[in-house]
């Protein structure tokens, strides 16, 4: 054998001898042992080998296969609020009587947040959103809060975390003046709801910036908080005509568009610094129907908000849900099985896929649904309010928001900050007495008859109708 030979022979088996040796280390993997090891850095990492080099430094080899690092993630700056707040129309806001006593109100007792119309249900900004031109070229906006800057600072300065109210994807008023985002029969006209209401295409991912363009301003004025309502697919008579372009569709299903679009609006938003939040259904909470058909999953939206807020009103169930003859005479009891469901479908979901999970801050009813009919319901008052708030502690969650479309609460039953602290060891010992959960994973669906009957397309009843328009929470005030 030659000398050449033999030196290509002696380089041949000096690579092979490397490669070998790099093999064994990815089998054995030590560094993986290792916390925050990236089993794909390595992966994806090479070392380069040089025939024709002699020799090689070891500082260029390190600064070779030295592993790119991302830069870190930016430090999470908001700063959460233990919510126990209530439902402000835009209206009041303007009524010197009612604001003299609802700054008492809130100084002394244990509420400690508002959510204010921002996007209403006519949609109509209340406030001058004059930096955003899109609201500005469609003639979106109609003001009833002329000093919304004075207005925020004043709850600045009463201690009051503020949330945003945006109403989505029902807007009567972009049916007339941008009716291609909105639903369309197959006769190309707007398809129009039993109030005479249209409501947006969710495909129309253009639409979805009009709505961030919004959360934005809010988060720009000072808000803390963005929450979208009436996030879903309408499901009233007739929206089953519908018709959608699959240039827009692309193959994507009810839940699939409605998460996304979630998703788009909470990653955008929370990096202006504002926490983000969704109100759903409570029924879409084991009920595969109804999550289909309004295009709500409650865990996969949980999973992208910070703030999830199912509308778990007594009024609004079935007769037999969780085994109550009349849940709307039972608040204790209807609050504590909706949100008993809640636990059970977000422990499900974070068994099967391990991350984080949105707060859940469940709407409330102070209000009497007497459409209902004789032994249907019971008035409300600040005692059955107490109940749901107890109902709301007793399934282990701790935030809160009441619902009333008239925008009367019954004050006398809150309570002042000091009672509040003191019923903070109360509702620990109340935790600690419950009896385990029974998991109601089998529980027969109580789809609500009103929905079945608008998504079968048949004629609603008038109390039906009444219960369709308190669904988003969405009361149309006057």
């Amino acid at each position: 054998m030659n000398r050449d030979h033999k030196l290509r022979l002696s380089a041949v088996l000096l690579f092979l001898s490397a490669m070998l040796g790099l093999w064994g280390c990815r089998r054995y993997e030590p560094v993986a042992l290792e916390p925050g090891f990236d089993m794909e850095m390595v992966r994806e990492s090479s070392i380069s080998v040089s025939l024709e080099e002699e020799t090689e430094t070891e500082e260029e080899t390190e600064e070779e296969t030295e592993p790119e690092t991302e830069p870190p993630e930016e430090p999470d700056l908001r700063v959460p609020t233990k919510v126990k707040g209530i439902y402000l129309a835009s209206k009041p806001l303007n009524n010197t009587e009612f604001m003299s006593t609802f700054w008492d109100y809130m100084d002394s007792t244990e509420l400690n947040a508002v959510v204010i119309d921002i996007k209403d249900d006519y949609g109509k900004v209340t406030y001058d959103m004059q930096n955003v031109p899109a609201l500005v070229e469609l003639k979106s906006i109609e003001v009833s809060i002329p000093d919304m800057p004075g207005l925020m600072q004043k709850f600045k300065e009463h201690g009051i975390y503020t949330i945003a109210r945006i109403v989505s994807m029902r807007d009567p008023h972009l049916g007339y003046v941008k009716p291609e985002w909105c639903l369309q029969l197959p006769d190309g006209s707007v398809f129009r709801d039993n109030g005479n209401y249209a409501w947006l295409n969710p495909y129309k991912t253009e639409y979805w910036d009009y709505l961030l363009d919004i959360g934005r301003e809010c988060a720009r004025i000072g808000f803390d908080e963005i929450q979208f309502d009436y996030i879903r697919f309408c499901t009233e008579r007739g929206s089953s005509e519908c018709v959608y372009d699959e240039e827009d569709v692309k193959g994507r299903d009810k839940i699939s568009i409605i998460t996304e679009a979630v998703t788009y609006l909470s990653e955008n938003l929370k990096k202006e610094g504002v926490f983000v939040s969704c109100d759903v259904f409570g029924t879409i909470i084991r009920s595969q129907i109804d999550s289909r058909s309004v295009g709500q999953s409650y865990s996969q939206m949980a999973s992208v908000l910070d703030y999830i807020c199912p509308m778990v009103y007594p009024s609004h169930y079935a007769k037999g849900s969780f085994n109550l003859d009349t849940p709307d005479t039972h608040p204790y009891e209807a609050i504590r099985g909706a949100l008993q469901r809640s636990r059970s479908e977000l422990s499900r979901a974070q068994a099967e896929s391990a991350g984080r999970q949105a707060i859940v801050r469940p709407w409330l009813q102070s209000f009497t649904a007497t459409w209902l009919g004789g032994g249907n319901y019971m008035q409300y008052d600040a005692d059955a309010v107490r109940q749901e708030i107890q109902g709301v502690y007793d399934s282990g969650y701790d935030e809160w928001i009441l619902w009333s479309a008239s925008v009367k609460y019954f004050f006398n039953g809150f309570l002042t900050p000091s009672e509040a602290a003191e019923e903070e060891i109360r509702i620990a010992e109340s935790r600690a007495a419950l009896p385990p959960e029974d998991d109601p994973a089998n529980e027969e669906e109580t789809f609500p008859p009103e929905l079945a009957e608008a998504l079968n397309g048949d004629e609603l009843y008038p109390e039906d109708e009444e219960i369709l328009l308190q669904d988003g929470p969405i009361v149309v005030t006057e």
